[in-house]
């Protein structure tokens, strides 16, 4: 073999090698990207499901909860809490509003599952408290109006500081299945008592809600359970 040859020969190897290590760099890269892509999707999935099943969260962007709850707090959302029991009075909910709140607002089976998914925005969800359950007489008599559920006096000492119980006299008996809601800022907050006309008449269907509100998750310097 002439110097020639040989020098070609090498050439060639070292053209095959270096083609070689281009390949197992294209396919490392290949693997890393496909790797990351999976991982990324695997994340949002498990985001996903663990909102929808676990832990949701919810943010503030109105005061009709003060001083319990401020504009810009985000608060965790206990999807389990009603897993086998309803909702209790005293307990502060999350729920959808279509037919109740927004009473003319049906929501369709792809609304549900988004909802269910923690895929649609916070545009037909509320936060209020539980005042009265299935079968409660709610009533508020006289000036200042008093607060009562089946004919005992409601203590609340959430309610924000110098409100009254309600400037607007009702008095309503809460169906099976049903909540009525109020809001902790009373003069603030539209909720059940606004609504008394309406469909439904303000009060919720316990199917339509979605967990109940456990913490302040956001800003962390205000993080606290919600009593």
């Amino acid at each position: 073999m002439t110097s020639t040859q040989r020098s070609n020969l090498r050439s060639s190897m070292n053209q095959t090698a270096r083609s070689e290590r281009a390949t197992l760099k294209r396919r490392a890269f290949s693997w890393v990207w496909r790797f990351a892509v999976l991982a990324i999707i695997l994340g949002l999935l498990s985001t996903i499901i663990f909102r929808a099943s676990v832990i949701d969260l919810f943010h503030i962007d109105s005061s009709s909860m003060q001083s319990t709850l401020n504009p810009g707090q985000s608060i965790a959302v206990d999807r389990r809490a009603y897993k086998d029991t309803d909702p209790q009075r005293g307990d502060v909910i999350v729920f959808d509003g279509r037919g109740s709140f927004l009473p003319y607002a049906k929501a369709s089976f792809a609304d549900d599952l988004l909802g269910a998914l923690s895929l649609t925005g916070t545009g037909s969800k509320y936060v209020k408290r539980v005042i009265g359950i299935g079968g409660d007489t709610i009533e508020c008599k006289g000036t200042p109006c008093q607060l009562t559920v089946n004919g005992q006096p409601l203590e609340e000492p959430y309610v924000f500081d110098g409100d009254a119980p309600s400037e607007q006299s009702f008095s309503v008996k809460v169906p099976e299945g049903r909540l009525w809601v109020m809001g902790d800022h009373r003069s603030a907050s539209k909720d059940s008592r606004s609504l008394l006309g309406a469909s439904g008449g303000g009060m919720i269907s316990v199917e339509r809600v979605t967990g109940k509100a456990t913490n302040i998750v956001w800003p962390l310097d205000q993080k606290s359970q919600i009593q």
